[in-house]
């Protein structure tokens, strides 16, 4: 475990620098007529209910706010329009996107009829595995479906407060049955080394994945951010890492028959959108309050606070709170992170992109990685190791931690919690 408490030691101070964001009260970039295919991130933040362990940025559903809300993102996709913007790829994520599925439908159709979207991923929950929900989201243009499953096991999703509004093991696998043939991919969204998972538990949740009609499965370590911490210990117990390593390696062994490696955590039966967009976009705009974007060597992230996101979204203005602008190694740096989680990165596209002599800027990485035997040489491309593929695991778990407090740190300002009183 030495490698890996090093790496995770390493990865947790390097994103956090990363991730050290300054206030902006404007958009770090101008019209968007050309360049890199980009990829449109829309967050909703509605959940019936809060899950313990979840620190990604959402609210209790209230219909009313929710309109509301839906009816801004609206004005901001039409401001992105208007500042010629063209998006090749869509997704929609949460909270639970589909907790409004007449406003949601609305928003797709604007979408599609302002931009030129190849592909459109949305997330839901098993609760909303309706018939009717699954045809107009398909009539929609919506390709990819993704499912929060988490665990078939009873005893988890008691625990993590999902039993009572998602249902059994059993009922969510007859759920997944019934979506057959809607999309082009069915992911499930399953998360490993909760504090009272058994590697029994997870063993038979493998076996169901390659029993179930699914194309793609999504399997995240457990992530929790500082503030979600001591929700998560009083419902589940203390987060182990030591498990973490077996239970990553049991689930690329239990998985390999059906499905390959898309990224260092996602398996699919086929090629096709992925949850990690960031590994096939090198760009990305985030709409919606508390969304995260990416364009011209600048993060940044919109407002946390819903009343200042819809006000300013009225105000024609696109309500940026946080910025950062990455150096060029810093940029590489993302860029090596980012492409070697999609399993390999091309030498070749790294030099066109930032020049030939600026592969010195990313030499501590190369050499640190290849002693570790994390890296594989190929003439121009750069791949993983089996080994390789946990360590990226590793960081890959620690910036999105580092991600999870930092929408900690937006989301506690003043009124950040805020409705439309």
């Amino acid at each position: 475990m030495i490698r890996e408490f090093l790496i995770t030691k390493v990865a947790r101070a390097k994103i956090k620098r990363l991730l050290n964001f300054d206030f902006a009260k404007k958009v770090p970039f101008g019209e968007k007529k050309h360049r890199l295919p980009i990829l449109m991130y829309v967050h909703v933040p509605f959940c019936e209910e809060l899950c313990p362990y979840c620190s990604f940025h959402r609210f209790p559903l209230e219909r009313e706010t929710a309109k509301a809300y839906f009816s801004a993102l609206r004005k901001e996709i039409l401001l992105y329009r208007d500042l010629g913007f063209e998006f090749e790829g869509v997704y929609i994520g949460g909270g639970t996107p589909t907790v409004l599925i007449d406003e949601l439908l609305e928003t797709l159709r604007l979408i599609r009829s302002s931009f030129k979207v190849k592909e459109i991923s949305c997330e839901t929950n098993p609760n909303h595995l309706k018939d009717e929900y699954l045809k107009l989201l398909s009539g929609e243009g919506v390709k990819r479906l993704s499912v929060g499953v988490q665990s078939f096991d009873d005893q988890i999703l008691k625990s993590v407060k999902r039993f009572h509004k998602y249902g059994s093991g059993k009922e969510i696998i007859e759920r997944i049955y019934a979506t057959t043939g809607y999309f082009q991919t069915l992911n499930v969204d399953m998360i490993f080394n909760f504090p009272n998972q058994t590697l029994k538990s997870l063993e038979n949740d493998i076996r169901i994945l390659n029993e179930i009609p699914v194309s793609q499965i999504t399997y995240y370590p457990l992530m929790v951010s500082s503030m979600t911490r001591k929700s998560m210990e009083a419902n589940l117990g203390k987060l182990d890492l030591r498990k973490e390593k077996l239970f990553y390696e049991t689930i690329l062994k239990g998985l390999s028959k059906e499905f390959f490696p898309a990224t260092a955590w996602c398996f699919s039966k086929t090629t096709g959108m992925i949850d990690e967009y960031v590994v096939r976009y090198d760009e990305y705009a985030g709409l919606g309050s508390g969304s995260i974007g990416y364009i011209d060597g600048f993060a940044y992230a919109n407002t946390f606070h819903l009343r200042k996101y819809i006000d300013g979204v009225k105000k024609g203005e696109i309500p940026v709170e946080g910025i950062r602008k990455y150096t060029r190694k810093e940029r590489m740096q993302y860029d090596f992170l980012m492409k070697l989680f999609g399993l390999r990165l091309n030498l070749a596209e790294l030099k066109k992109k930032y020049g030939r002599a600026s592969m010195f800027l990313i030499l501590p990485e190369l050499f640190f990685f290849s002693a570790l035997g994390a890296l594989k040489f190929d003439r121009e491309r750069i791949s993983l190791t089996n080994c390789g593929l946990y360590f990226w695991v590793i960081m890959m778990r620690e910036f999105f931690t580092g991600v999870n407090n930092f929408r900690d740190f937006l989301r506690n300002l003043p009124q950040a919690h805020a409705g439309l009183s």
